[in-house]
């Protein structure tokens, strides 16, 4: 069974960087993508960065939105690291860990195609 676990959330003044980890226990494929996707309450969940690995080099993908100032990197085979530098109050929200194995449905952003999820971290930016 697998399931992910989200650390590394909290508070920062725009500006700032935090780094957001998660770990797919149970996760058994060799093969994955998996990422960040936010909510912000009263808004639809938006894909934030997705990486892909196992199958040759790894593939990333950003949002528009956060490239430049944002690094998704996998740390081990189950854990997936988001590095946020320069934060903007924009970029507060409810983080989810997202997973899927193969073969994948819909492009990198599709969050309803992802069948595992994390609880969540909330992440707050202040102006």
């Amino acid at each position: 069974q697998v399931r992910l676990t989200e650390s590394g959330g909290g508070s920062v003044q725009a500006g700032g960087s935090l780094r957001l980890s998660c770990v797919a226990s149970g996760w058994s494929y060799r093969r994955k993508r998996m990422g960040w996707f936010r909510q912000v309450s009263g808004n639809e969940r938006e894909a934030v960065a997705v990486i892909y690995t196992g199958s040759g080099p790894e593939t990333t993908y950003y949002a528009d939105s956060v490239k430049g100032r944002f690094t998704i990197s996998q740390d081990t085979q189950i854990t997936v690291s988001l590095q946020m530098d320069n934060l903007t109050p924009e970029d507060s929200g409810l983080y989810y860990c997202a997973a899927d194995d193969p073969p994948y449905y819909g492009a990198w952003d599709r969050g309803s195609e992802y069948p595992y999820w994390g609880q969540g971290t909330q992440v707050n930016v202040s102006s």
